[in-house]
């Protein structure tokens, strides 16, 4: 039989109170923290979190980038750090990949494959989340970027509990009316939980022909902003489906870094932008 290889947190926990402090010292000296939440998987969450982190880079502000997706994480991907290894100090705290000046962390490090499997229940999901926010050498950031798996389950819960400071959460959707219910339970989420909502995102909002440039609306339009009207939330913005978009994301290249002057990344700008005015 082949040997198991499940992989496991980091470190042995500390005790609750011990753990709770450790958070509290490491968040306390980042400024701004946001999560990033849909209801729904493939919307393009985690293409919007590693642009706004790197957007707020662009603007000159210290930026972190963290995967709590911990079955399918793919920041690694998207930022070209897949497969890097973790640094450990001697006070065992864990050096962040640091890449074009964003610090990342994503389970993705943690695994022996990209195709290796994280076969774990709601516990240990926790435990790493904690030693993710307590134990990673994050410095001082302006702004945090949480990038989580689709739904409103362990992982963005797990957040909001252990970070009673959170600035608020970001929602992305796409136009279908499907990914729109699914919003609207997002954004309840946020709000049972006490948290902000910052504002909605329309993700794959019309496609773009990479010839022509011609507009066509694949699945309709404007029902992320119906969704901000109807909740009485900012509206951030709208970002179409652009083929350089998806490529930039598998060569591991944040679209704002790599098409600075395209329209698609001057909109992401524009949405980082808008929340960095929101929060100052």
């Amino acid at each position: 039989m082949a040997e198991k290889h499940i992989p496991t947190p980091m470190t042995n926990l500390p005790g609750k109170d011990e753990s709770s402090e450790k958070i509290h010292n490491r968040m306390s000296k980042i400024k701004h923290k946001i999560l990033v939440i849909s209801g729904k998987g493939g919307v393009g969450k985690s293409t919007i979190s590693t642009n706004l982190a790197y957007g707020f880079s662009k603007i000159g502000q210290n930026s972190g980038l963290l995967d709590v997706d911990i079955h399918g994480p793919s920041i690694g991907r998207m930022t070209g750090i897949e497969g890097l290894p973790l640094a450990v100090n001697e006070d065992k705290s864990i050096e962040p990949i640091i890449k074009d000046g964003v610090r990342i962390i994503t389970m993705a490090s943690l695994l022996q494959s990209s195709d290796q499997p994280v076969i774990w229940r709601g516990p240990l999901k926790m435990k790493a989340i904690q030693q993710f926010l307590g134990d990673i050498n994050w410095s001082d950031l302006d702004w945090l970027v949480i990038d989580s798996p689709p739904g409103t389950g362990d992982e963005p819960l797990s957040v909001c509990q252990l970070l009673p400071d959170l600035d608020g959460s970001i929602i992305v959707s796409t136009p279908q009316e499907v990914a729109l219910l699914d919003a609207r339970k997002t954004v309840k989420f946020s709000q049972a939980l006490g948290v902000e909502v910052l504002g909605i995102v329309e993700n794959m909002s019309g496609f773009v022909c990479p010839h022509c440039g011609q507009r066509t609306d694949i699945f309709k339009s404007g029902g992320g902003e119906k969704a901000a009207k109807e909740f009485n939330i900012p509206f951030l913005g709208r970002i179409p489906i652009e083929p350089a978009i998806m490529e930039s994301g598998e060569q591991g290249k944040p679209y704002v870094v790599e098409n600075p002057d395209s329209e698609s990344a001057k909109e992401l700008m524009s949405i980082a932008q808008k929340i960095a005015d929101m929060l100052v």
